[in-house]
């Protein structure tokens, strides 16, 4: 009887609040944000000398900002298996953008789907047509355009949506959150951005801002790479002999005949038909009424220019459009970070803003990615997590996009397959930097290929980035991070670096080793590389 007039007791206490009920703390809700090709010299929150990024600076004020963060493979398809997979390139088998994804391996948004979270993307995948994991897609097909996209919807097939594409995935990704969420149920959201991606066209809002500004030069535009190995030498890179003169600076095609200027690349001419060409009549008006001004007056100097004065024109040029394509996107992010806080979602959501890979903005005198070098290499990383991260701090050790499955399976509560190679970032965004890994691996794998930048794979710590080109060479170079920022100086062979060199080559053994990575296995993509059939042939 005593037994049970305490249970009655527990029940009365219970129902009347006397007693509180076990809970489990509420998982996160992750909203990652990528751009593709955002360098990381073009958000204000690293440098203000090119551009204010306002919106996407909020992140990092509200978060942490990571100055060492980077990429396995710099290159825009394999970068986005390594974050869906959590396993690098020679493990994922998508080691360049023309090899095929394998379907069969478990990503993480699927796993974060099979455990509750709603899933949802929006933008640019760039490979794959019917992304696994996600309750809700639209993507851009391939590369996508910049005015007046397709999309490859998950409901509605492949539909046109007339505008800008920028704009156009922050509605999307607006809609969803508005209207399609779940309420009661954690929630995954990619939101991919195809800017500002080659080539380069901004909303008409931003046209007059951007093509009127002049922009500062880097210090290395007329680099000569000496003190490095063959393969900066003969890279295809350069803003002046390799970018495109009709798709990339805008010179219409008629223009370049008339002033007898040849395609740079068997594709130059069609870009220009293919981008500027897609706009509508009203679009084509007043990009018309921006650009022609500008296309006139190089017209008038083009014949008396010189090498050099081209090569600023062409750098100015550049800035203008790909600059002008960012402004849409923190904008955008604006937007979205608007709803989360109005919403009252930001308390419990993960905001990550990254980009698929770094990339050359004039440094070395190239444009677009794949070297090792630092601003191909290392790309953006800002994360807030309200009452975990800490407002406005900053972290330096040596993060990867590979550590995102992890980091976002962690916080949602979820054990990561064995077989993901990455480490999770949750110590670092709780202040606890620890135990972490103190260097990390690279491997490029795209040559013969576009922009002709050898294969190499690379051990990169705080100090020392050691860097093995090989395939059609067998060079060595080493760079000191601390005294040479720009890395200009080659130090393999400098007496002074032996012992490190010694040192790092082989923890650069030990750490190919670890991750799963050989000759054997170079090899073996070489020679299926050969048969693959590629865009460039």
């Amino acid at each position: 009887m005593k037994i049970l007039y305490f249970l009655l007791l527990v029940a009365f206490l219970t129902s009347c609040g006397g007693a509180e009920k076990p809970t489990s703390p509420t998982r996160p809700n992750i909203v990652f944000i990528m751009s593709d090709d955002h360098a990381y010299q073009a958000i204000s929150a690293y440098s203000d000398k090119l551009i204010n990024t306002p919106n996407i600076d909020r992140i990092a004020d509200e978060g942490m900002l990571f100055t060492n963060a980077c990429v396995t493979n710099s290159i825009c398809a394999p970068s986005r298996a390594v974050i869906l997979t959590g396993k690098h390139s020679h493990l994922n088998g998508k080691i360049d953008n023309m090899f095929p994804f394998d379907t069969t391996q478990i990503t993480f948004p699927q796993i974060l789907q099979n455990n509750g979270y709603q899933t949802a993307m929006f933008g640019k995948l760039h490979f794959g047509n019917s992304p696994k994991g996600f309750d809700q897609f639209k993507i851009l097909p391939g590369q996508g355009w910049y005015y007046n996209p397709d999309f490859i919807t998950k409901d509605s097939g492949r539909i046109n949506v007339p505008g800008y594409t920028t704009d156009i995935i922050t509605d999307m990704t607006l809609d969803w959150l508005k209207e399609e969420r779940v309420e009661e149920e954690p929630f995954l959201l990619m939101y991919l951005h195809k800017a500002p991606h080659r080539e380069w066209l901004p909303a008409k809002r931003h046209y007059t801002a951007y093509i009127n500004k002049t922009f500062p030069e880097p210090e290395t535009l007329f680099d000569d790479y000496e003190g490095r190995g063959s393969a900066a030498k003969e890279a295809e890179m350069n803003l002046l002999t390799h970018m495109n003169w009709a798709g990339d600076s805008k010179i219409p095609p008629e223009v370049m005949d008339e002033l007898g200027i040849p395609q740079t690349a068997g594709w130059d001419k069609a870009a220009y038909t293919r981008t500027v060409g897609r706009l509508d009549e009203d679009q084509r008006a007043d990009w018309d009424k921006i650009y022609n001004p500008m296309i006139e007056e190089f017209k008038k100097k083009y014949a008396t220019m010189s090498q050099t004065e081209l090569m600023k024109w062409r750098y100015q040029r550049y800035m203008q459009d790909y600059l002008g394509s960012i402004a849409a996107v923190d904008e955008g992010v604006g937007q979205v970070l608007d709803y989360l806080d109005e919403s009252g979602l930001s308390d419990n959501t993960i905001v990550i803003y990254t980009s698929d890979q770094g990339f050359y903005l004039g440094e070395h005198g190239w444009f677009d990615k794949r070297f090792i070098y630092n601003e191909s290499f290392k790309t953006p990383l800002l994360i807030k997590w309200p009452n975990v991260v800490s407002a406005s701090t900053t972290n330096t050790q040596m993060v990867q996009n590979l550590d995102f499955a992890q980091t976002f399976l962690e916080a949602a509560g979820i054990t990561a397959p064995e077989d993901m190679q990455g480490e999770s970032l949750m110590p670092l965004l709780k202040g606890n930097n620890e135990g972490f890994r103190d260097a990390v691996y690279y491997h490029y794998y795209e040559y013969p290929s576009v922009h002709m930048v050898k294969r190499h794979y690379a051990l990169v710590n705080e100090d020392y980035k050691l860097v093995h080109f090989y395939y059609d060479v067998d060079e060595w170079e080493l760079y000191d991070r601390k005294k040479d920022l720009q890395e200009m100086n080659n130090v393999y062979d400098d007496p002074t670096y032996a012992d490190v060199v010694i040192d790092l080559k082989q923890k650069l053994k030990e750490m190919r080793a670890y991750y799963k990575d050989s000759p054997e296995l170079d090899q073996a993509y070489i020679e299926k590389y050969k048969d693959l059939k590629r865009w460039d042939k």
